[in-house]
């Protein structure tokens, strides 16, 4: 019989039964459901983290036209950014980085890798840091820092020189077929 019950009464006494206290209850349900939530949780980081791989459109920084599709990869948590179509109507097919150095030297724009390393440094804030980005048009290589924004449909590229950076959004590419092999787009002809 529990303490404090009176004989006779049914109040208070579960005596034969497996009946656990509320406190327990409580806690079974904290444990079942809260479970559920970092499950949950888990599963929306591992998304975050693969969310970055794909297509990208940058764009110029004056005119804000696109000006290429650079695709994303990760390779053993380290990022890897390559062009895969230029949208410059200016360009000339087979256009190469004259101005880069080192393994890119006078290799094709199509198919150049310009971001090299990098790995997820927050994942609740979608940010990677610790590799660099290349821009083709100087040869000038700079440290790197993206963040996915707008749920995952931007990235904020930021190329830093010293104290100073530059950023440019990229958008998402809903439309590019990365089957393909990459291409040079075709310059307008001129009349």
């Amino acid at each position: 019989m529990s303490v404090g019950a009176k004989e006779g009464s049914n109040q208070g006494s579960h005596e034969g039964s497996h009946l656990l206290p509320a406190w327990a209850w409580g806690l079974i349900l904290l444990l079942v459901f809260g479970g559920g939530v970092v499950r949950q949780e888990a599963s929306a980081q591992a998304t975050n983290r693969d969310i970055i791989v794909g297509v990208w459109i940058t764009h110029d920084d004056n005119t804000q036209e696109p000006r290429a599709h650079i695709k994303i990869s990760l390779d053993h948590g380290v990022l890897s950014g390559r062009i895969v179509k230029t949208l410059d109507p200016d360009a000339l097919p087979g256009e190469r980085c004259t101005k880069c150095s080192g393994d890119r030297k006078n290799q094709a724009l199509v198919g150049l890798e310009i971001v090299r390393g990098g790995a997820q440094k927050n994942e609740k804030e979608g940010l990677w840091e610790g590799g660099r980005i290349l821009d083709p048009e100087t040869g000038e290589e700079y440290r790197l820092k993206i963040r996915l924004i707008d749920q995952g449909r931007t990235l904020q590229v930021r190329g830093y020189l010293g104290p100073f950076w530059r950023t440019q959004m990229w958008t998402r590419s809903e439309t590019l077929d990365t089957t393909q092999p990459p291409q040079m787009h075709s310059p307008k002809e001129k009349s």
